[in-house]
């Protein structure tokens, strides 16, 4: 692996912000962000991604591999939360060990937005419909986690209902938006990107960036939450993005995704999500501690994809598709 793309991986202005907000949490800074701020930025980055997908999946059809791509998103999206779940059990209780498979099944955006930056840079085409598979990755994941949460606890304690763990899922407000949003993308096409165009694309970065720099405080004030299993969840946070990674690409290899696709679509599966997930499992699993899910997935997830992951994935590519 060329140490250079590492290198401009890291060089991207959004990450270095997210570093920037660990490092101000090091110093003992009294930088702040005000707490309805994240959560303004936070739905503004899902309906923007998901306006996007939905414009994208719209321009370049529904073709077969359009549909397998999806169908093969959203089956990784469900599987994933399931057997990380029982890895997880060995030593947390149901409901930590349930939002973190949820993350785990989710996506993370900025490193989508990461390896597509990567793949430009190295000349390597990909379709713009990959961001309608990130798009709908998101509910799956959740709904799962929560049906886990009501398969393994006791029923005095959470009632199970088919129609409450679907509106939780569906009508939760970042899933909501962030599928309401595709959907927009897809009725109103090119033309409505046109006229949201300096919305949803030129505010993009800017708002991405603020809003990883708040995560940057987020998870360095977390992080030492971690310290209470010891190096279980930072062994986990680092092997399972691999894993479901290879998974990903055996997955790619098969149906024949183009090599660039296959990365982004195994950086969806190694990902691990920082927005709509651990919003939704504040809002449905309250007895779930935010500080390890989010902490996992940004202190130790997210950096290993941005400086390892991508690289190395598209090296199994390599491998793979000679």
């Amino acid at each position: 692996m060329d140490a250079n793309l590492i290198v401009s991986n890291i060089l991207n202005p959004p990450i270095l912000f997210f570093f920037l907000g660990i490092l101000a949490v090091l110093v003992k800074s009294d930088l702040e962000i005000p707490a309805p701020v994240p959560k303004l930025f936070s739905l503004y980055l899902l309906l923007a991604i998901g306006f996007k997908g939905g414009v994208e999946l719209i321009k370049s059809g529904v073709t077969q591999e359009v549909v397998l791509t999806l169908l093969a998103a959203m089956v990784m999206a469900c599987v994933v939360p399931l057997y990380t779940f029982f890895i997880l059990r060995i030593r947390l209780d149901t409901y930590d060990a349930a939002a973190i498979a949820a993350t785990y099944g989710s996506i993370s955006a900025v490193t989508f937005i990461t390896a597509s930056a990567f793949l430009t840079e190295l000349g390597i085409d990909f379709d713009g419909y990959m961001v309608a598979a990130l798009a709908l990755m998101e509910s799956p994941a959740i709904i799962v986690g929560l049906l886990l949460v009501n398969l393994f606890t006791e029923s005095e304690k959470r009632e199970f209902a088919w129609s409450e763990v679907l509106r939780e899922a569906f009508l939760n407000s970042s899933v909501f938006l962030l599928v309401g949003s595709l959907l927009i993308g897809v009725l109103t096409g090119e033309h409505g990107w046109q006229v949201l165009e300096p919305f949803t694309q030129g505010m993009f970065y800017g708002v991405l960036t603020f809003f990883l720099l708040d995560m940057g405080l987020v998870a360095a004030r977390r992080i030492k939450d971690l310290q209470k299993t010891g190096f279980f969840l930072i062994t986990f946070a680092i092997l399972i993005p691999i894993v479901n990674a290879a998974i990903g690409l055996l997955i790619a290899r098969l149906i024949d995704m183009p090599q660039g696709n296959a990365l982004l679509f195994a950086v969806l599966c190694a990902s691990a999500s920082y927005i709509a997930v651990p919003a939704a499992m504040r809002l449905t699993v309250p007895e779930a501690n935010p500080s390890l899910y989010i902490s996992t997935a940004l202190a130790v997830t997210f950096p290993f994809n941005i400086i390892v992951g991508i690289p190395l994935y598209l090296y199994g590519i390599n491998l793979l598709w000679r």
